[in-house]
């Protein structure tokens, strides 16, 4: 569930097209604001950052905005990675539609809650809120809705929730408020966007090659991430998380 299986990028794009979307809208904003550092990247930032001090002014599209940049690289990156890995599966079940509804309503919970909760000139930036309450969706699925994870699933998506709530509260400069309500407010979603959901398949999305001939899902499987990688999936993602975690803390 966790684990990719599409062949190339443009594949990718192709069948997560929100997901997808919101992480050029990442590295984008990332590009022209710190790497090229052109003026428009700092005016969009100035516009587009959760301060609490212009919200309270009516700047009320900040309570959106923010969870679209990033303070810097391993920032980006990190939100970016957390994305792909728990996104995707989710875009397939709930549809675009109700994907963008779950993304960005609970990330406008986050936003809200730095609002209401953070001093009156607190700034903050970051995608965090919203993955957290994909986060939030999964756990509600991992206790109400168990036919749609498969144990292994469950058991990985458990840990690593557990271990970004306990980093929450360790790591210094973290948004705390956005963590906490935006699961909360992703559980909350849940059971709304969570109708007549179908468990992930990574097979569901179909698609004809360029001479026209239906695609076979098993000439795929050929091709698939080898077995020993597949079996240590959930520590490789656990050692890739805290080597990103360290890198942010040196960087």
């Amino acid at each position: 569930m966790f684990i990719r299986n599409e062949r190339s990028v443009s594949e990718f794009i192709k069948f997560y097209p929100v997901v997808s979307t919101i992480i050029i809208i990442h590295i984008v904003l990332w590009l022209i604001q710190d790497f090229l550092m052109l003026p428009i990247g700092n005016t969009l930032y100035q516009l587009g950052a959760g301060s609490n001090y212009h919200i309270a002014q009516g700047e009320y599209w900040r309570l959106i905005t923010p969870m679209f940049f990033h303070a810097g690289l391993m920032h980006m990156l990190f939100n970016s990675f957390s994305l792909v890995l728990f996104g995707p599966a989710l875009e397939q079940m709930l549809g675009k539609a109700k994907f963008v509804l779950a993304y960005v309503g609970a990330g406008i919970v986050a936003n809200i809650a730095s609002f209401i909760f953070g001093h009156a000139i607190y700034t903050h930036v970051g995608a965090s809120g919203a993955v957290f309450g994909l986060f939030g969706i999964y756990i509600f699925m991992r206790f109400f809705r168990k036919h749609l994870l498969d144990y292994q699933s469950s058991q990985m998506i458990t840990v690593i929730i557990v271990i970004g709530l306990i980093m929450t509260f360790l790591r210094p400069n973290i948004n705390v408020y956005a963590h906490i309500f935006g699961f909360i407010g992703g559980f909350v979603i849940a059971p709304l966007v969570l109708r007549k959901t179908q468990p992930y398949s990574p097979w569901q999305r179909r698609y004809r090659d360029d001479d026209g001939v239906q695609f076979d899902p098993n000439r795929w499987k050929k091709k698939r991430v080898p077995s020993n990688v597949k079996k240590n999936a959930f520590w490789i993602v656990i050692v890739v998380l805290a080597l990103l975690g360290l890198l942010s803390r040196i960087l």
